[in-house]
């Protein structure tokens, strides 16, 4: 690890760190939202569904163009957007612009974690990867813990527009930061050579877009939305209960970020495991807390969010199935692809959590619209799993369900 890839890493977690605060500070200030801009729950779904969609919807073709134009341009460009859409969110009144803001701020946030994981993959060496990815995750996301708390205070001191304007002001901080530190190399001709479809058609790239979307789907849903409203209407907690709950929710995970990590790079054979595992007991837990009568104790909502706080580093598994699966060239692509996958099904979570909602008034039912996205998750990982054992078998590299995460990433032919 040298001085200077050390230094481009912190620069690029640090720009991570402001569009975690961006992407999350509609979820703690969703109740003032609706009252501000007079949204039912659709409508409030809407526009972190809008925000989200944005996001997943740039993707791949960010992935495509941070692999050519590289880290810092994208860094610089996304920061500058979200700020724009954090302006405009501060002068909102109606849903119109609620939606425009939102949709800036989902775009600036698409174009922030590709970059910052190209500069890991390109700078680490390979038996460091896993750990690295969750280190940007675990420092990413004291991002979510400044739009909690502080976020709920500085409404209640100073109302939504300096809060909003304050918000904007730490992206532009983002972006000089940036420019000034971060240098990139000129892209390569491998880089600039298009890799949408081979990485698209690596079964090992799927096995992690489904990986990430299995794992992150329920916590991602809980925190961007849902959450807060969640645990002050739906369980009678005070909103200072609430959102110490939500940071202990972000704490817990940066905890568990290293601990997966150090196991998916110690045991690169059992890293599908550790998904279904975590997919598994999130729906357990779930299932205690919603089938309990009347308001669930506080001992079982603190293991709701233990168990929630699993989910984002057990998502980080899908880019490094990601890497082991793609050279280079391709990384930015299939990391888009990853990502993209993730946030649809957390998209779609939010939207069928709102929608029922307006259905049923009833958290309870509105909750358990997560169960067939998880059990779909579970299965395809179960099914590119399978195809991408049978492709490393046909390749006799012997190295298991992921071609070992010692190893460069592979160069193989696709299969269907």
């Amino acid at each position: 690890m040298t001085r200077r890839a050390l230094i481009f890493w912190v620069t690029g977690v640090l720009a991570y760190f402001v569009a975690v605060f961006h992407r999350q500070s509609l979820g703690v200030a969703s109740l003032e939202a609706a009252a501000r801009l007079d949204l039912g729950a659709s409508g409030l779904a809407t526009l972190a569904m809008l925000q989200l969609l944005v996001y997943a919807v740039m993707q791949i073709p960010v992935g495509v163009l941070v692999d050519r134009l590289g880290s810092k341009r994208m860094l610089v460009i996304g920061a500058l957007v979200m700020s724009c859409g954090q302006v405009v969110f501060a002068f909102a009144d109606d849903l119109l612009l609620g939606l425009a803001a939102r949709m800036l701020v989902g775009a600036g946030d698409a174009m922030t974690f590709i970059s910052v994981i190209r500069l890991v993959n390109l700078s680490f060496p390979p038996r460091r990867n896993p750990v690295m990815v969750q280190l940007t995750g675990l420092i990413g996301q004291f991002g979510a813990i400044a739009s909690t708390v502080p976020i709920i205070g500085s409404l209640h001191a100073y109302g939504w527009t300096p809060t909003f304007l304050a918000a904007a002001a730490l992206g532009l901080v983002a972006t000089v930061l940036v420019a000034a530190v971060l240098r990139d190399g000129r892209p390569s001709a491998v880089h600039r050579a298009p890799g949408l479809k081979a990485a698209w058609m690596q079964p090992g790239t799927r096995l992690g877009m489904w990986t990430h979307a299995a794992t992150q789907c329920s916590a991602a849903a809980f925190m961007l939305l849902w959450g807060y409203p969640y645990l002050v209407q739906g369980q009678g907690l005070a909103p200072a209960t609430a959102g110490v709950l939500l940071s202990t929710l972000t704490v817990v995970g940066m905890i568990c970020g290293p601990i997966l990590g150090y196991l998916a790079g110690r045991f690169p054979l059992r890293r599908s495991w550790l998904v279904l595992g975590i997919t598994g007991a999130t729906a357990l837990v779930w299932t205690a807390v919603l089938l309990w009568p009347g308001r669930a104790p506080l001992w079982l909502l603190v293991a709701l969010i233990v168990v929630l706080a699993s989910n984002g580093p057990g998502s980080m598994i899908g880019f490094d199935y990601a890497r082991t699966f793609n050279p280079a060239g391709r990384i930015g692509a299939a990391t888009g692809i990853v990502n993209g996958g993730g946030f649809l099904a957390s998209m779609s979570v939010i939207a069928l959590v709102g929608v029922a909602m307006d259905l049923t008034g009833d958290y309870h039912w509105a909750m358990a619209v997560q169960y067939p996205v998880w059990l779909l998750g579970a299965v395809q990982v179960l099914r590119y799993r399978a195809k991408a054992r049978r492709l490393l078998a046909q390749l006799d590299e012997g190295l298991g369900e992921v071609g070992g995460a010692q190893q460069g990433a592979l160069r193989a032919q696709p299969v269907d």
